[in-house]
């Protein structure tokens, strides 16, 4: 199967899948998702796969066993190329449309240290303002959790300190409802989206 783009119906299941978070909707309007929204998404990342790699795509169910909301379905649909431990590109489509990201979401506290130590550093951490600098005036968005003050041992004069307090470095990019998401082309935009964030990715895989 070709990707031809997602169909008005997948936004429409999720519009629908946010009031109604049940089992009965569920199972009455499977094949809508798998029509919809699970097949267009497994033709995308078939057509992607060339330039980025294989994908996750992640099951539709939430994991309600420590979780206060016990609503059982998850509101969107992702998928995430991984190219080192939970750092890569994501894409998600839900009842707000189409979503693109790249980065790392998360770290254990070896990982984050030798992130912030090239942060800390002058040459790397320059580069990866420049980096951050240049997408943003591109259109993404800089995102990821931060601590509230600064990580121990550096200084809140830093000149970097609002890079080093993220515990997670994302960036992204909503398409929204653009006519685009409902065509073929969609495709290629993502592809060069992904390929625009590829310093960022190598940065972020060559320091953690």
């Amino acid at each position: 199967m070709r990707f031809t783009g997602f169909p008005a119906a997948a936004l429409d299941f999720y519009d629908d899948l946010e009031m109604d978070n049940t089992k009965s909707f569920w199972t009455a309007h499977k094949q809508v998702y798998e029509e919809s929204v699970r097949a267009p998404m497994a033709a995308l990342l078939a057509e992607l796969e060339p330039d980025f790699g294989p994908a996750k795509l992640f099951r539709p169910y939430r994991d309600v066993r420590f979780a206060k909301d016990k609503t059982p379905y998850k509101t969107h649909q992702g998928a995430f190329i991984d190219v080192a431990p939970a750092t890569g590109w994501y894409v998600q489509l839900g009842a707000p449309g189409v979503r693109v990201a790249a980065g790392f979401y998360e770290a254990n506290s070896e990982r984050l240290a030798r992130v912030r130590t090239a942060i800390d550093d002058d040459r790397r951490g320059r580069q990866l303002e420049k980096l951050l600098a240049k997408l943003t005036a591109a259109g993404w968005t800089v995102g990821g959790d931060r601590l509230k003050t600064s990580p121990r041992g550096y200084d809140a004069e830093h000149p970097r300190i609002d890079l080093l307090r993220h515990k997670s470095l994302t960036v992204s990019k909503s398409y929204g409802f653009e006519p685009v998401i409902h065509k073929p082309e969609l495709a290629g935009q993502i592809r060069a989206d992904w390929k625009a964030t590829r310093p960022l990715i190598t940065w972020l895989t060559d320091n953690t």
